[in-house]
């Protein structure tokens, strides 16, 4: 009798460990029936914002509910939080993803250690200033002051227009909004970030002119050759994934490949006036 409860016992615990070892994050994700992302561009037109009633809204949001229908997660929310703890976060399991316009990058999957899907939208940036800045070309930005925000790929341009002489200096700011707000109060002389970004500050604050040409993305030195190895056009917002999340990266990939066969990230970004020819090749 005892050698077979000892039994019992012994296959109980080899099945509960077998069950144990054999859960995945999308496992987790489908049994609590919600999936969450660490959202740092709440109130970011036309990325996400939060109605009257409550309710989100965005392409950025539209996009997070068919993943979620397509990976069979039925509900899908966010964690606000500032842009700068959005990947130690993530690392933490404060939340499952990252879908908050953050570009891929090799410095971020090699030096932060995460994982990213295919992207889902390209960005570069502008100079932006006010209607009635005396700016008028890039040269006129020599000795300004320059806003952007703190960790972005916007933030690295405008820092490397600093360090080429080009402007005077950068102020990062921990949001999307705050530049615009110091623009207009004057603390500033132009704001870098990109053009969704513009587009849906122009909404409110339709005062706003680009000056010279779109600044695409570029790397810092010491990333340039990964960068050049890389299967993405630099640029390209992706989700972020825990490393240990595989099984669920490559579900996220497989939903963003069939709304890319099916149309479906066309029309979401067109619903919000974000397509353009460029979104059409986000892959090397």
């Amino acid at each position: 009798m005892k050698l077979s409860i000892g039994k019992a016992i012994l296959a109980a615990a080899l099945m509960f460990g077998a069950t144990t070892a054999h859960a995945t994050c999308l496992d987790d994700i489908k049994k609590a029936g919600v999936i969450t992302s660490g959202n740092g561009l709440l109130g970011l037109k036309p990325f996400v914002w939060k109605n009257e009633d409550g309710t989100y809204a965005g392409f950025e949001w539209d996009m997070f509910q068919e993943i979620g229908k397509r990976i069979g997660v039925p509900k899908q929310d966010y964690v606000i939080t500032e842009w700068t703890s959005l990947i130690p976060g993530l690392k933490a399991g404060r939340w499952d993803i990252i879908l908050s316009g953050m570009a891929v990058t090799q410095e971020r999957v090699q030096g932060a250690g995460i994982t990213y899907s295919r992207p889902y939208f390209l960005l570069y940036d502008f100079v932006i200033v006010k209607k009635d800045s005396p700016i008028k070309t890039l040269d006129d930005l020599k000795g300004k002051t320059v806003a952007s925000t703190l960790g972005t790929m916007d933030s690295l341009n405008a820092h490397a227009l600093a360090d080429a002489g080009k402007i005077g200096q950068v102020q990062d700011f921990n949001d999307f909004g705050a530049p615009f707000v110091a623009l207009r109060n004057g603390q500033v002389d132009a704001v870098v970030l990109d053009q969704a970004t513009l587009q849906g500050q122009l909404e409110t604050m339709n005062d706003l002119r680009t000056v010279g040409e779109p600044l695409y993305y570029h790397s810092k030195p010491e990333w340039a050759d990964a960068e050049a190895k890389a299967d993405y056009v630099l640029g390209g917002t992706a989700i972020g994934v825990r490393k240990e999340c595989p099984e669920l990266l490559a579900a996220i990939n497989d939903a963003l490949i069939g709304m890319e066969k099916d149309g479906t990230r066309q029309k979401i970004l067109e619903k919000y006036g974000a397509w353009a020819d460029y979104q059409a090749k986000l892959m090397k």
